[in-house]
């Protein structure tokens, strides 16, 4: 047992370091002189699917394409024995290519080719298989013939009217309608089951009908076939009597169903029962996928789309009414044909080097790995000591030619398999050079330098340089070798130049190369032009001299604000200079010198400001200012061409300021007639130019004067001019591939303008293919900007090309552009999605990333969804808002810091992979809880006022407590401008949110920080400062109603009005009732008012009347008063004593009757009131 084990572990141990010493598989070079020399196995690049249905009406073809070097050989197995083609003269083999077509014309039936082919792809170094294409015939077969009864039902009875179509291939649609092709109505009482019958859960008088027919439609063949149809009988009553809810469909209690990985799920059920019940459903253990889950059929069917293995468990569907619920459960179950996690890629592998090649695939049930080579069991195949097969793994040690194979994996279950070719080319290759023989570098001194040398040879070769053929390999210092061959020189200096050769070595032979380095001095401008200000009529002058590499010539160019300066008669260059003679204002500008040699360049500029000059008559000047020109004259058009004519006009006057532009401008009388156009501008000492032109346009021309003032009025028009036409010369731009739809690609353009289309019927032809797969270019000519092609599948290149063509001829074809079909939903959820690290704000998310196929798109982002679940404090009520993150990775395990989370918090967390248009599958939702933090500022804190000693403080929760509040702090300290005191501490339990303050002086002023605990500590600080409180205000405010003399005084005042209040009312109370009884001289009347004590009321009816001589009451009646004094008066007048006294009392008016003399006015005389004071 020991010796077993020790030999056990020398084995792992060997195969550790085989695994260590494991060599990187050798990628070979595009380069085409490679690739034509290069020997490898073949591999298939195209072939029909699995599951192969045909149409009988077409012919039959069977795709099979491979690449390989020789070009491979192919042969076919149909149900497992070799398909000999030659024998059957309805069967033919594309050339270069192992497709097969089976055509029909001179008789034979596509039935009798139904069966399994496979296609083999053989040339000198192995074998390629295509997977196993089950070829069937679709089938359509009519509905059998048979007499249907009449079905009599009771009302509010169920019924289930039955379909039974007939089985095709693939299997039909089934729909019912009447007679008159009008859909049966579908409703949550009458639906269509995914069987193809017609349920009813309870029926009505109004569905007596006499055509219910089902019909089936095959899609293959586009044929609709009708089954006979139903006549529908109710029997009705008075009253139709209620029922509890029954399931029509499925039966029983309970059910179970198998869906594969990756299909949809649907679960139906149908109830009976009067009234209509209403169908809920539920997932026990768990919620229902909502982001897959669909309810169809009036909540019949449960639609799960691209089931995975967590959709499995036991759905339950209840039917409720009013008269009682009834439940069925469907135990669901997910198989899985086998799924690709790690499959085998092609490897080129160097004689005596080391690789592996591993296939593992996943499935439910677990999958059985079985390998292949050259199409032949590799347990059956001749044993290879340098090979070993571990479970889904190969292992190749020491590898030699003449090994080469194509080795074939093959994992299955009873749900499927996967069938994938992966070579092992060992490939012996002497080292080769790919770049240019002895090229040539010139390089700009102290410039960093790369010297390419491409190279390629199996065993890779170990490359080195040599400079002048002497020494050792360069590399160290200023030198640095790359890994592709390319040698870095930091610095070139002049003794850097000289011959450099690069060596390519290995066992199999050696290859070199040399690059010859030549170290130029410098082009610079060494005399700069300068700004300079020129009076109009002088020469101006810049400078721009330049110290270049003597051995490389230089240009020398002059721009005028940043366009190519036209010299012409008048301006002058040379080696060293720009001159300018006879300023005017349109030489005003910036000019540039700039100098190029074939590396390098240099450039420089300066302003050129014109001044007016001094004129000898200023009143002239001053009267005459200058304005704008003159439009020029005599148009004339000379010296045709096919894309070209000279135009000569003679200039108008410059009225004082000198042309300095013409603008030439077109009008053509085909596509914008009417519209002027700019076609060029000229200097304005030219007034002869050659136009240059579009083919198939009639131009007409004009020309514009500009000088400083402005521009002149446009010319007349010149005669038209019509150019021939030509095929386009322009390559149409804008052109791109893009997909509107997961299976379409549009292949849009700009269209040529219309000066650019050269000719009439523009019309462009548009070329595309697959990218890399070989195949050949489809197109198709049309007149739009837009093309689309259908039926692609999902996200993959296209190549793209486009070319203009008209009736004159073809333009050139553009650039190869790639472009992609469109985008569909990614397929995968991300996996194993995780939280770890979480403290208060902050949690480091991980997950695994998709497989890139899966995100069917280009990959934009992984999106994060989150939000806050609630908040651990008790009672403290959170928003829920979703938020987001976009995070771009493309490493096989990303993470992410997710920051700004609130603490103490519950929150969720899912995440989806996303392409340019769709979102993924969510993740798993991930739960967890953010770590206590320190807590918000307070929601308020105020300071009030209340007496000269006190301030008061309150303060309130904060909005965020971030944790459980342990209390509050306040630190507070005094301010005397720039100077503070010592700083005070003073801490509050929880529940405490105010604070009375003593202050040792009534002008003290305070700086308060308070702030909020948790047990993590303090939280955000408020901060404020006592207000200043006006110390005179509150003296009189206080002092004044609280000394004891105003109290006092306060006292006094009120009770001297409470004495004469007092007074003022017995007073009045005597004079109220006045005896005079024994006063008056007349005896009473019978009608005077008198009281029980013997006194007269003086309320007389006359009480109300006004004084004589007072003013006219509203309605104009004026009235005495019976309280004048002259009343009471003999003669009508009152006569007084010299004390002023009365001298009788009382005395009757003699011209008064005794009623009237009887009525006492007294009480109202204000004499008489004085006097009953007295």
């Amino acid at each position: 047992m020991l010796g077993q084990g020790r030999h056990t572990a020398l084995a792992l141990v060997s195969l550790l370091v085989l695994l260590l010493r494991e060599a990187t598989p050798i990628e070979v070079p595009q380069d085409p002189k490679i690739q034509q020399d290069l020997k490898q196995p073949p591999t298939i690049v195209k072939q029909s699917v699995k599951d192969y249905i045909v149409d009988p009406r077409d012919n039959i073809i069977i795709e099979c394409e491979a690449k390989g070097n020789p070009v491979p050989t192919f042969s076919w197995r149909r149900n497992g024995k070799f398909f000999n083609i030659g024998k059957d003269p309805r069967v033919t083999m594309r050339k270069r290519s192992g497709t097969l077509e089976i055509g029909f014309r001179s008789g034979g039936r596509p039935e009798d080719y139904e069966g399994e082919y496979q296609c083999f792809a053989t040339n000198d170094f192995g074998v390629a298989l295509s997977n196993k294409i089950l070829l069937r015939v679709s089938k359509a077969p009519l509905w059998p013939k048979e007499v249907l009864e009449p079905v009599v039902v009771t009302e509010g009875s169920p019924l289930v009217l039955t379909c039974n179509p007939p089985p095709g291939l693939p299997p039909p649609f089934t729909f019912w309608m009447s007679s008159a092709m009008n859909p049966i109505s579908q409703n949550k009482r009458v639906s269509t089951g995914l069987n193809g019958d017609l349920y009813f859960s309870n029926v009505v008088a109004q569905d007596a009908h006499t055509d219910y027919s089902c019909n089936a439609r095959f899609l293959f063949t586009h044929t609709i076939q009708q089954k006979n149809p139903f006549t529908l009988k109710v029997l009705t009553s008075r009253k139709v009597s209620e029922s509890t809810p029954t399931f029509l469909s499925p039966s029983g209690s309970e059910s179970s169903k198998i869906v594969q990985r990756d299909e949809q799920l649907l679960l139906e059920c149908i109830a009976a029962g009067l009234p209509t019940p209403t169908v809920k459903w539920f997932k026990k253990g768990g919620d229902l996928p909502g982001h897959k889950v669909k309810f169809q059929n009036f909540n019949k069917t449960l639609k799960i789309i691209s089931v995975s293995e967590e959709d499995a468990g036991e759905y339950v569907c209840m039917a409720n009414s009013h008269l009682g619920s009834i439940r069925h459960s469907i135990f669901v179950q997910v198989k899985a044909a086998p799924y690709w996690l790690d499959k085998p890629t092609d490897m080129v592998l160097a004689p005596d080097e080391n690789g592996r090649l591993v296939c593992r695939a996943n499935g439910n049930p677990k999958p059985n790995i079985q390998w292949l080579i050259n199409g032949q069991l590799i347990d059956s195949s001749p044993p290879n000591p340098n090979r070993q097969v571990l479970g889904d793994t190969i292992l190749f040690r020491s590898v030699q030619m003449g090994s080469s194979a194509v080795y074939q994996c093959n994992a299955s279950n009873q749900h499927g398999y996967l069938l994938s070719n992966a070579f092992v080319s060992v490939l012996d290759m002497p080292p080769r050079m790919l770049g240019p023989k002895n090229q040539l570098i010139k390089v700009i001194e102290n410039n960093r330098t790369f010297l390419d040398c491409p190279f390629f040879g199996s065993p890779l070769p170990e490359l080195r340089w040599f400079k002048n053929g002497q020494g050792s390999g360069l590399d160290g210092g200023q030198y640095r070798v790359y890994i592709n061959g390319t040698l870095e020189i930091k610095r070139a200096r002049t003794e850097d130049e000289g011959t450099y050769t690069c060596v390519a070595n290995s066992i199999l032979g050696t290859a070199e190369n040399q690059v010859r380095l030549e170290v130029k001095a410098q082009t610079r401008i060494i005399r700069f032009p300068e700004h300079q200000s020129a009076i109009r009529g002088s020469t101006a002058r810049f400078n721009c001299k330049v110290k270049s590499d003597p051995s490389l010539p230089v240009t020398v160019t002059w721009t005028k604000d940043d366009k190519s300066l036209y010299l012409g008669w008048r301006l002058r260059k040379d080696d060293e200079s720009l001159t300018i003679p006879n300023v005017n204002e349109g030489d005003e500008g910036t000019y540039a010198c700039t100098v190029k040699s074939e590396i390098d360049q240099d450039s420089a500029s300066a302003r050129l400001t014109v001044l007016e000059e001094a004129s000898l008559n200023p009143s002239l000047s001053s009267t005459l200012p200058p304005d704008r020109p003159d439009p020029p004259m005599d148009l004339d058009l000379s010296d045709p061409a096919a894309r070209s004519v000279r135009l000569t006009w003679i200039p108008g006057n410059d009225h004082r300021s000198l042309i300095t532009e013409f603008l030439v401008q077109f009008e053509e009388d085909r596509w914008e007639p009417g519209r002027w156009q700019n076609l060029s501008t000229y200097p304005g000492d030219l007034n002869s130019v050659i136009l240059q032109l579009a083919p198939f346009v009639n131009y007409q021309f004009r020309v514009i004067a500009i000088n400083s003032v402005g521009q002149s009025q446009p010319s007349r028009p010149s005669p038209r001019y019509k150019t021939s036409g030509a095929a386009p010369d322009v390559i149409t731009r804008g052109l791109r591939g893009w997909g509107s739809k997961k299976d379409n690609m549009e292949i849009t353009w700009e269209p040529l303008l219309d000066l650019e289309r050269n000719g009439p019927n523009l019309q462009y032809n548009v070329w595309w293919r697959r990218k890399d797969v070989g195949e050949e270019w489809s197109n198709v000519t049309t007149e739009g900007s837009k093309h689309i092609i259908h039926n692609t599948e999902t996200y993959v290149p296209y190549e793209i090309k486009i070319q203009a063509i008209n009736e004159f001829g073809k333009g050139p074809e553009s650039n190869v552009v790639i472009g992609y079909s469109g985008e569909d939903k990614p397929t995968n959820a991300i996996t194993d999605f995780r939280v770890s690290k979480v403290d208060s704000t902050k949690a480091n998310i991980h997950w695994k990333s998709v497989d890139p196929n899966s995100v069917q798109g280009e990959f934009k982002e992984y999106k994060l969804y989150y939000w806050r679940e609630s908040s651990i404090v008790p009672g403290l009520m959170v928003s829920k808002e979703n938020k987001t993150k976009g995070i771009y990775s493309t490493t096989s395990e990303p993470s992410f810091i997710l920051s700004d989370l609130v603490p103490y918090s519950k929150y969720k967390i899912l995440m989806v992979v996303a392409n340019s248009r769709f979102e993924g599958p969510p993740s798993n939702t991930v739960e967890f809880s953010t770590k206590e933090g320190v807590p918000d500022a307070p929601r308020f804190f105020r300071i009030n006022r209340k007496s000269f000693d006190t301030i008061y403080l309150e303060w309130d929760k904060p909005l965020e407590p971030n944790g459980i509040l342990t209390g509050y702090q306040l630190k507070y300290q005094t301010v005397n401008g720039s100077r503070v005191g010592r700083q005070q501490l003073e801490t509050f339990l929880p529940n405490m949110t105010d604070f009375t303050l003593h202050l040792p002086d009534r002008s003290t002023r305070y700086k308060f920080l308070l702030s909020a605990l948790t047990q993590v500590g303090a939280g955000e600080v408020f901060a404020e400062e006592s207000p200043h409180f006006t110390n005179e205000a509150y003296i009189d405010q206080v002092d004044i109603a609280t000394q004891g003399w105003f109290i006092g005084l306060m006292c006094a005042i009120a009770l001297i009005i409470l004495i004469l209040l007092i007074v003022c009312f017995i007073k009045r109370s005597r004079g109220g009732k006045y005896p005079v009884r024994d006063k008056k001289d007349l005896p009473l009347d019978s009608v005077d008012h008198k009281d029980q004590d013997g006194s007269f009321d003086y309320h007389s009816d006359e009480d109300n009347k006004p004084l004589q001589g007072s003013q006219t009451s509203l309605d104009g009646n004026v009235k005495e008063s019976d309280d004048s004094l002259v009343d009471y008066g003999e003669g009508g007048d009152g006569q007084f004593n010299e004390d002023g006294s009365f001298i009788g009392q009382y005395t009757v008016k003699k011209d008064k009757d005794e009623t009237e003399g009887n009525e006492s006015s007294e009480a109202t005389s204000p004499v008489n009131a004085i006097y009953s004071l007295a």
